[in-house]
């Protein structure tokens, strides 16, 4: 077998076999293929595309690149959430607990974030003791005893797909469908769980800008899972602005809270809910969507899923009073209002300028070595479709430098008032099973 001979079969749009997609994997992860000829066939494939079979292929070889996590020591059937990402992404906080409170074991592996905020692990090291570095036997017990862990990835997950995410950053064929799709659900299946439930965005401040785009990315990813014997569902949610009104790493734990206390923002508390819905119904301890979903808002209400939480930052080392004070958080020197100018209805929130804002004050990275500040951040205090009068507060920047003359006006440049009235995005685009 040939790499000159898979690359020229798929630049003629002929289906690659599993034994080619192998070879592929296996002699990119080991050395023996160069990247001249990896970057041949990522281009081939960007033109060209992959069907269902290969993609499951290609998703399995990748997974078998390198080690993969056994949870079955972990009663019940596990259940993974995944979001494509977004600004104000707060889900997993809430989520994880919520879930486990109806006794579906959530065992989450997550990471650090590049961009806008830190990623999960970050949020929650903002909690005072809170910390991830947890053996797996440690992580297997918290999950059957809590129902809920997270810890960050460990051992050697998906070697294959690490070095072809750096090729294909400097090959210009990340916005593949095929290689997207195939990058996280290798991540997902390597990690051990049964079900998956993805969270894909669409809109100005997410990678999918077009809902055609994330509805074709979504239907990969569920064939994919489906194929490799992962029961799988999409949602398709909105992230034309940052979800919630929180952007930052204490900020977002502290509005999880809130969430959990059943005070959450409607749209962050309905995303939650419908994730979760789908996440307690693949787990089988609840066989209906009405059902899961009542059940839910039960535990929301009656304090069940907040004391959830509370056991499980307590069971990795954090300072469980910050559920009730979340004063103890970081706190940012400054808390600084920005004004609206002039009257009207919010039209339009650019997310991707407000999550660009909130790393310039140092709430998320822009190289991996960068060190976040966990205090800093934006809080919205209106959203689109919202009315405003002139002087009424829009945002309070948190920050640890008391001079913002440089953010205030990004601020104004990211936040649309119009005359007319304006409805607010649908947040539910589509759920793709």
């Amino acid at each position: 077998m040939r790499m000159y001979d898979i690359i020229e079969k798929k630049r003629d749009g002929l289906i690659l076999s599993e034994d080619e997609i192998r070879y592929f994997i296996s002699g990119y992860t080991n050395g023996t293929i160069p990247d001249y000829q990896v970057s041949a066939l990522l281009m081939a494939i960007y033109f060209q595309g992959m069907n269902q079979t290969e993609l499951a292929y290609l998703t399995k070889a990748m997974v078998d690149s390198g080690d993969t996590i056994d949870l079955s020591a972990i009663e019940g059937v596990k259940v993974d959430k995944h979001s494509t990402g977004g600004v104000g992404d707060t889900t997993t906080l809430i989520l994880a607990p919520l879930v486990a409170s109806l006794g579906v074991p959530v065992a989450k592996m997550s990471g650090r974030g590049l961009g806008h905020t830190g990623g999960t692990l970050d949020k929650l090291e903002s909690i005072p003791g809170f910390h991830i570095e947890i053996t797996r036997d440690e992580f297997i017990q918290r999950v059957n005893q809590n129902k809920v862990a997270v810890i960050g990835q460990t051992g050697n997950l998906t070697p294959a797909d690490k070095k072809i995410y750096s090729l294909r950053d400097v090959t210009a064929t990340v916005n593949s469908i095929p290689l997207i799709a195939s990058s996280i659900m290798s991540k997902k299946i390597a990690a051990g769980s049964d079900a998956i439930v993805l969270d894909v965005k669409t809109g100005q401040g997410a990678f999918m800008k077009q809902a055609s785009e994330a509805e074709e990315l979504a239907k990969s990813m569920v064939a994919i899972g489906n194929k490799t014997n992962r029961k799988t569902i999409a949602v398709i949610s909105d992230m034309n602005q940052p979800l919630g009104y929180a952007v930052g790493n204490a900020l977002e734990v502290k509005e999880a809270i809130e969430t959990l206390q059943g005070n959450g923002p409607k749209d962050l508390t309905e995303l939650c809910l419908t994730l979760g819905t789908y996440m307690v119904v693949l787990s089988g301890v609840v066989q209906t969507e009405k059902e899961a979903r009542k059940k839910l808002e039960e535990n929301l209400q009656n304090g069940k899923a907040l004391q959830t939480f509370k056991l499980f930052i307590e069971s990795q080392g954090g300072d469980p009073q910050v559920v009730d004070d979340p004063d103890r958080l970081p706190q940012a020197k400054y808390k600084i209002e920005v004004p609206a100018k002039k009257s009207g209805t919010v039209s339009k929130i650019i997310a991707d300028d407000i999550g660009t804002i909130a790393m310039s004050l140092g709430a998320g990275r822009q190289t991996k070595d960068d060190v976040i500040d966990l205090a800093v951040g934006i809080v919205l205090h209106k959203k689109i479709g919202e009315s405003v009068k002139a002087g009424e507060t829009l945002v309070t920047i948190h920050s640890n430098h008391e001079d913002i003359s440089d953010i205030k006006p990004k601020i104004y440049e990211s936040i649309l008032i119009s005359g007319d009235n304006v409805t607010s995005p649908r947040l539910i685009h589509n759920i793709i099973s």
